[in-house]
C-alpha cells in the first residue's frame, strides 16, 4: 500500500489550524504579494499588517479573471474587482495596519520603512502579550470569523 500524499489544500488547513491555537501572539506582515494558500494559511493572525504597496489575495488576479470571465487577460478588471490593495483591505477590515512606503517604493527608504514596520509590531506585541492565553485564543478566534 502506498502513502497518503497531502495535497495543498490538506497542508494549508493544518496550519490554519496549527497557528489557531498557538498561544503565543501571532502578527503576519505582508510585504509583497501576498497570495493564493500563503494568505489563507496567515489569516488566523492576531494582527494583520500591509505595506501600502503590498497586495493580499487567495487567488491570484489571472486566475480569478480566468474563473470569473474565462480571460486571464482581464487580469487588471479582476484586481479592481477583488479588493486587493491595503486600502481595500483596510476598509473591509481584513487587516489591521498599513505601513506607509516611500514615492517610488521602499527601496527608496528601506530603513524608516523597517522603522515604522518594527515600531508597529513591538507596540502590537506588548499589546497582545499582556492577554491571558484564553483571551488571546478568543479575540484571535472572534477576528477571523468575522472575516
Amino acid at each position: 500500500m502506498g502513502l497518503k500524499k497531502e495535497g495543498n489544500g490538506e497542508a494549508i488547513a493544518k496550519s490554519m489550524i496549527e497557528m489557531s491555537t498557538l498561544k503565543v501572539p501571532i502578527i503576519a506582515v505582508v510585504i509583497g504579494e501576498g497570495s493564493s494558500g500563503g494568505a489563507l494559511a496567515i489569516c488566523v493572525g492576531d494582527r494583520i499588517v500591509m505595506l501600502e504597496n503590498a497586495i493580499y489575495s487567495i487567488l491570484s488576479p489571472e486566475g480569478f479573471a480566468s474563473i470569473l470571465y474565462k480571460d486571464s487577460s482581464k487580469a487588471s478588471e479582476a484586481a479592481e474587482n477583488m479588493k486587493i490593495t491595503a486600502n481595500d483591505l483596510k476598509e473591509l477590515n481584513i487587516i489591521d495596519k498599513i505601513i506607509e512606503e516611500p514615492e517610488g517604493g521602499v527601496q527608496n527608504d528601506f530603513e524608516n520603512v523597517a522603522d515604522n514596520l518594527k515600531e508597529y509590531i513591538v507596540q502590537e506585541l506588548n499589546k497582545l502579550c499582556k492577554l491571558d492565553v484564553y483571551t488571546l485564543l478568543e479575540k484571535r478566534y472572534e477576528k477571523y470569523r468575522k472575516m
